[in-house]
């Protein structure tokens, strides 16, 4: 029967051995009983087979994929590292092309992480990167680390191209860029989708074992990949713009000092005390004189610097330049009382006297004669209560201009008048007012960026020098101020702003904050705004000092200082 159990007697021999019984369980097609022992042969021979089958595929399908390459470049790959030397990000140039950013090579081996190049490169290795040398040590895939002097043969050594000067000029203008090489702020910021991918990106390429040693047959090389060639360029000339910090660095603490070309209303310079360093910026995040501050852009009172516009109205709304006013050193209006400086009286004075004494009392007097619409409307047209564009979405403060309306109050018309109250302007919109005035009476809005250019070919491939101008007043009343403010530094307050060659004319301003320091003392806004020569005026320079207990000589001197120096350049020609 199939698959019955079948019992039979064996031999004595077999009954020795142990094997009592053999159960035969399956049959054969033709019905026969299998015994257990053929049963495994046949089990055995079929696993064989298929053991058999198994191994020729594999083998079949190694042989497959050692001969396709696109497999074996995978392999590779998965070996291989790029390292990157350059951001590839196009650079930011001034006037004459000269590179204000990826101008330093630091010296940088490559290695691979394993502990012998630890006790190697530790003495070369930079103090404050040693830390970052120990983390990448762990690691499984090479890298590149700046060091100092000499290195074995066995780390192949590479130059890496920093984004700045050793001492970088303009960073307030210019901004910086972060870690990955992003734009964070200024100029960098502004045009950081445009500048990304400008210049040409540079990669140390290397291939490693499994074990992170380097392979025989791959030597480590730089690839380099063109980039579009984009980049920025400023008004500001590089030259300028380091003499105007050095002067700073010497004689100021916390202002500004910006310098525009007359006849164009390009900023050759523009300056912020103090400054931060773009390669570590966090190191001035917790400092309490805002480092980061652009004060070159921001809005300050104003004070007496004002006055030469007063005086430009007053001139164009018919009333005589020689009209006398009885200064006592204080006037009241509307139940307030001013003064003029340390409430000293000027006793008769006209439009001269009172510019070159700085006379609050005759100007106040004058503002209320000229009245609030028409001080309104030549401020305007100076660009006071204006911002100003500097690339992009990049714009310098408003300011503060008081409408008419507001000025209908004899107190904010009073207050205006000798440049107080609410009246915020910033450095640059004080440079482009009395830069109106040594123009011949044309304003043009200031420029900071000439346009945009090909690094590769030099060229300026789209011109963004587009200034506004328009009329403040005519020729000969520009003439008349003009003439009025070289008494101020010829006879007057700012007779300290005097350069060591030729003639110079401006205003002196000294604007109270309502701010105090430790002491008590109220805290001053100090200006000087000028331009130079008198005659047939070149630059045009304002200078300010925020914070500053000093009076206007302070910023007189550092425009003189300025000036003197600025004799030696040959000014910018034709737009």
């Amino acid at each position: 029967m199939n698959r019955d159990c079948a019992w039979k007697s064996i031999s004595e021999r077999q009954r020795k051995r142990g094997l009592n019984r053999v159960c035969t369980e399956h049959t054969s097609r033709e019905g026969k009983v299998l015994p257990v022992r053929k049963r495994f042969k046949v089990r055995a021979t079929v696993l064989c087979m298929s053991l058999l089958f198994v191994f020729v595929f594999i083998a079949g399908r190694v042989a497959i994929l050692s001969g396709n390459r696109s497999y074996a470049a995978a392999a590779f790959t998965q070996s291989a590292s790029y390292l990157k030397l350059d951001p590839g990000r196009g650079n930011i140039y001034d006037c004459h092309f000269t590179p204000l950013t990826n101008a330093v090579k630091t010296k940088c081996v490559l290695i691979t992480p394993e502990k012998e190049s630890y006790y190697d490169l530790f003495d070369l290795v930079p103090s404050d990167l040693r830390s970052e040398l120990y983390e990448s040590i762990q690691k499984s895939r090479p890298f590149l680390l700046p060091v100092t002097g000499e290195t074995k043969e066995d780390y192949p050594a590479f130059y890496r191209t920093e984004r700045y000067f050793p001492s970088p000029i303009a960073v307030h203008l210019i901004g910086y860029v972060d870690g990955s090489g992003s734009g964070v702020s200024g100029i960098e910021l502004a045009c950081d989708e445009m500048l990304q991918g400008g210049d040409t990106l540079r990669r140390v390429y290397s291939a490693t074992s499994a074990q992170g040693a380097f392979l025989d047959q791959i030597t480590p090389r730089v690839v380099e990949t063109r980039g579009s060639g984009s980049g920025v360029m400023l008004t500001l000339d590089a030259s300028v713009q380091r003499v105007c910090e050095a002067v700073a660095r010497e004689m100021m603490e916390k202002g500004s000092i910006v310098v525009m070309e007359t006849s164009t209303g390009r900023i050759l310079a523009s300056v912020s005390m103090p400054e931060y360093d773009p390669d570590d910026p966090s190191a001035s995040i917790d400092a309490q004189d805002s480092p980061f501050l652009n004060r070159s852009i921001s809005a300050y009172n104003v004070g007496s610097v004002f006055k030469p516009l007063l005086a430009a109205a007053a001139i164009e709304q018919g009333i005589p330049a020689e009209t006398t006013y009885h200064c006592t050193g204080s006037i009241t209006v509307a139940g307030h009382t001013y003064r003029c400086a340390y409430g000293k009286g000027h006793g008769d004075v006209d439009l001269t006297a009172a510019l070159e004494q700085s006379c609050n009392c005759y100007f106040i007097q004058l503002g209320l004669t000229l009245g609030g619409d028409v001080i309104e409307q030549y401020a305007s047209r100076a660009g006071f209560g204006e911002s100003v564009q500097i690339v992009g979405n990049l714009y310098s403060a408003a300011g503060n201009l008081p409408s008419a309306q507001k000025l209908g109050n004899l107190g904010e018309l009073a207050s205006i008048s000798f440049g107080q109250g609410s009246l915020l302007a910033t450095p640059v919109q004080v440079t482009a007012f009395m830069n109106a005035i040594a123009n011949g009476g044309m304003y043009v809005s200031p420029t900071f960026v000439q346009g945009y250019v090909d690094g590769y070919s030099k060229t300026v491939t789209e011109n963004l020098y587009a200034p506004v101008m328009r009329r403040v007043c005519s020729e000969e009343t520009a003439a008349r101020v003009t003439q009025m403010l070289v008494g101020v530094v010829e006879e007057g307050l700012g007779h300290e702003a005097r350069p060591t060659q030729g003639n110079a004319a401006g205003k002196t301003g000294t604007a109270q904050t309502g701010r105090m320091d430790e002491k008590g003392n109220e805290k001053m806004d100090v200006w000087f705004s000028g331009f130079f020569p008198a005659d047939d005026p070149a630059y045009t320079v304002t200078v300010m000092l925020d914070d500053d207990a000093q009076d206007s000589g302070a910023a007189c001197r550092i425009f003189a200082r300025v000036a003197s120096a600025l004799t030696y350049f040959e000014p910018q020609s034709g737009a």
